[in-house]
């Protein structure tokens, strides 16, 4: 296992995580994002993702950039929960004019998220948020949101939302060349077949794979290489969902997914993809 660990330090070299959450924050977080891009530079990484429920994080990621002396470069985002009016428009383009590579469909604030009761932390009662008109069609201002994502050459993630929204949403994203992440699909609130799992990669839909999942025992290490090797780790990325309070940093959490991954036998090309040449093409601007 020492032989592992060693290997899966040397493979975050140059690695990404891209779901962490830091403070500032409206909820308790282990350490602040100059913290992290502190720790993620000195394990030799690339880049770490500012994920924020609640606030966008694009221009926290610029002003860590400035002044955290570090290689490690932050990445910012927003997530489309009601503190920044939900499905706003405004809100993505204003995110995205400022740096930011995912957009986040809602996630605490979704209704399919809500209708498993509230998540830890939650402060204020709210109505939940859905995609779908009445007649189960897409909104409108949906559509608007793909647009600017695909103009910007951004990514739009799915979040919390239900698996039927999850489906559709990346269907008609990829039907018009937007960059989709399909969000954590083991995550109990968003759980989504190996099958389907499988036919979104087919079109295009990059799959997201996080430790926190893992870890909280919603799924079984196994299975989730099981899921990873159905879609092909060249077409899929490893990230932490960490910076919650009471659990080790996000860098080592990291490090232990890679470990685990390779106990499952994944070999080290695998590995490069999954947690350096899928993300960087994510964060990529160019």
């Amino acid at each position: 296992m020492k032989k592992l660990d060693e290997k899966a330090w040397e493979l975050l070299n140059g690695g990404y995580d891209l779901h962490v959450h830091t403070a500032p924050s409206a909820f308790p977080r282990a350490l602040d994002s100059f913290q992290l891009v502190r720790e993620a530079n000195e394990a030799g990484m690339s880049g770490v993702m500012l994920k924020s429920h609640y606030e966008p994080t694009a221009i926290r990621a610029a002003l860590v950039n400035l002044y955290s002396n570090c290689k490690t470069r932050a990445y910012g985002a927003v997530v489309l929960n009601w503190p920044v009016g939900g499905l706003n428009i405004y809100a993505v383009e204003n995110a995205l004019r400022v740096g930011a590579r995912i957009v986040w469909m809602p996630t605490r604030d979704s209704a399919n998220s809500l209708a498993f009761g509230d998540m830890e932390g939650d402060f204020f009662n709210r109505r939940g948020i859905t995609i779908l008109e009445e007649d189960g069609r897409l909104k409108p201002v949906v559509y608007d949101i793909m647009d600017a994502v695909k103009k910007q050459g951004a990514s739009l993630a799915t979040g919390h939302l239900s698996p039927r929204e999850s489906i559709l949403l990346c269907r008609e994203g990829r039907s018009r060349g937007v960059r989709m992440i399909l969000t954590h699909p083991e995550f109990c609130r968003t759980v989504i077949s190996a099958d389907l799992q499988e036919e979104m990669a087919d079109l295009g839909v990059i799959i997201e794979k996080n430790w926190l999942n893992v870890a909280a025992g919603m799924v079984t290490i196994e299975q989730i290489a099981a899921n990873i090797r159905r879609v092909g780790a060249h077409r899929a990325y490893i990230a932490t969902d960490r910076g919650q309070m009471g659990y080790p940093h996000p860098t080592r959490e990291l490090q232990c997914f890679i470990a685990a991954l390779l106990q499952q036998g994944f070999k080290e090309a695998e590995i490069r993809d999954l947690v350096h040449t899928v993300p960087k093409s994510i964060v990529d601007e160019g």
